[in-house]
C-alpha cells in the first residue's frame, strides 16, 4: 500500500509495463523534465521509430572534450546568407525535363519520394502526386497530419541519405583525376563540400532527436542501397546523376518550405514558442545572429542550402563532365555580368545553361 505522497511512473522494460513508486528527488527530477527543447509533445511518451522513453533522451552527437583543444572549426566555413536574401531569393521551383536522361532522373526521384514518404509516415496538406511538377505545390489541399516529431523523423531520414551523392561523386572524380593524371577543374571540392553541408544538417537535427534502433536500421539499409546505386550510376552517366540530385533537391526545398509554412501558420506550437532554443551547433555553423535564433530561421538556412545544391547539380548536369570547369569556383573576366558563386546572391533555381558559364 502506497502513501498519498507516492506516485506511479510507467517505465518500459522489454515489452512489459511495470509500476514502481517514485518519491523524493526522483519525483522532482521527473516532474522537472521539459521536452520543449527537443520539439516533442509532452503527451507523446515514445518517439516514432524508437522504443526509448522521452525521459531518457540523450545527446546523440556529443562534443568530444579535450583539455588541450578549445574549439574545432568547420573544415568548410559556411558562406554568409542574408535573412532578406533567404526570404526573397529562395522558393520552390521545378526544371522541366529536356531529354530522356532528364525524364529518367525525374522518374527515379518520384519513386524515391514515394518510398521515403511511406518510410517516414509523411502526410501533409499538399497532394503528393502534384508536388514535384505543380507550380501550386505549396497550396494546402488536404487535412493537416504533421507534427514536430514527424517533421524531425523526416528531416533525420532525408539528411542521412542526402549526404551520399556528393561524397560518391567527389570520390569517383578524385579517383578519375588520379587515373588520368589530370586536374578535375574544381568539381571535387564543391561536391565534397555539399556532402559535408548535408551532414551538418543531420547533426543539427540529431541535437533535437534520438533515433531508435528501427530508424537506425532503416538508415543503414537506405545508405547501402543508395550508395551502391549512385556509385554504379555515376560510372555510367554522371550528368544523369547530377540531374537526379537536382530534382531531389527540388523536393528538399519543397519539404522545408512546407515546414516553414507550418510554423508560420501556428501548426507547430513547440517550434513557434519564443523560448524554443535551436542547437548551438547550428548557431556556430551558420553564424545565425542574435535575435534570429529560432526554428523558423534555422529551417530557412537549411532550405537555402538545399536550394543552392539544386542550382549546383542542375548546372553541373548541363556541362561536359570531363572537360568543363566548375563554374561555382571560377573567377570570370567580366565582373559585372551575373555569374554562379558560392553564395545565393545570383542563385538560379533551375541551374545555369552551359553557354552562360563556359
Amino acid at each position: 500500500m502506497y502513501t498519498s505522497s507516492s506516485r506511479l511512473l510507467i517505465t518500459r522494460v522489454s515489452t512489459t509495463l511495470i509500476f514502481r513508486p517514485v518519491t523524493g528527488a526522483a519525483l522532482r527530477k521527473a516532474q522537472a523534465f521539459k521536452p520543449l527543447r527537443v520539439g516533442v509533445n509532452p503527451h507523446d511518451y515514445y518517439r516514432h521509430f524508437s522504443l526509448k522513453s522521452v525521459l531518457r533522451l540523450k545527446d546523440c552527437v556529443p562534443e568530444i572534450e579535450n583539455e588541450n583543444i578549445k574549439k574545432t572549426e568547420a573544415a568548410w566555413p559556411h558562406p554568409q546568407y542574408g535573412l532578406e536574401q533567404m526570404e526573397t531569393k529562395i522558393s520552390y521551383a521545378h526544371r522541366k525535363p529536356q531529354d530522356f536522361s532528364d525524364r529518367v532522373a525525374l522518374y527515379l526521384v518520384r519513386l524515391l519520394r514515394f518510398c521515403t514518404d511511406f518510410a517516414t509516415g509523411y502526410k501533409h496538406d499538399v497532394d503528393p502526386p502534384k508536388a514535384i511538377c505543380d507550380g501550386e505545390a505549396v497550396v494546402a489541399s488536404k487535412p493537416y497530419k504533421m507534427s514536430e516529431r514527424k517533421w524531425l523523423i523526416r528531416f533525420v531520414f532525408l539528411e542521412s541519405v542526402a549526404g551520399v551523392p556528393g561524397m560518391v561523386a567527389g570520390m569517383l572524380r578524385h579517383l578519375h583525376s588520379l587515373r588520368r593524371l589530370k586536374r578535375d577543374n574544381g568539381w571535387i571540392e564543391t561536391l565534397l563540400e555539399e556532402a559535408y553541408n548535408e551532414r551538418m544538417h543531420l547533426l543539427t537535427f540529431l541535437k533535437m532527436s534520438e533515433p531508435g534502433w528501427f530508424m537506425r536500421m532503416m538508415i543503414i539499409g537506405a545508405q547501402g542501397v543508395f550508395f551502391n546505386s549512385m556509385f554504379l550510376s555515376y560510372l555510367i552517366s554522371p550528368s544523369t546523376c547530377h540531374r537526379f540530385v537536382g530534382y531531389l533537391e527540388e523536393e528538399a526545398v519543397l519539404t522545408y518550405t512546407l515546414a516553414i509554412q507550418d510554423i508560420e501558420a501556428g501548426k507547430l506550437p513547440n517550434w513557434s514558442n519564443p523560448n524554443f532554443r535551436i542547437p548551438d551547433i547550428a548557431v556556430n555553423y551558420w553564424k545565425i545572429p542574435e535575435g534570429h535564433r529560432n526554428m523558423r530561421n534555422l529551417l530557412m538556412y537549411v532550405r537555402a542550402d538545399e536550394a543552392k545544391h539544386r542550382e549546383v547539380n542542375h548546372t553541373l548536369g548541363n556541362l561536359n563532365q570531363i572537360e568543363d570547369p566548375n563554374p561555382f569556383v571560377n573567377t570570370y573576366k567580366d565582373p559585372v555580368e551575373p555569374r554562379p558563386s558560392k553564395t545565393i546572391e545570383n542563385i538560379r533555381p533551375t541551374g545555369w545553361e552551359r553557354h552562360e558559364v563556359i
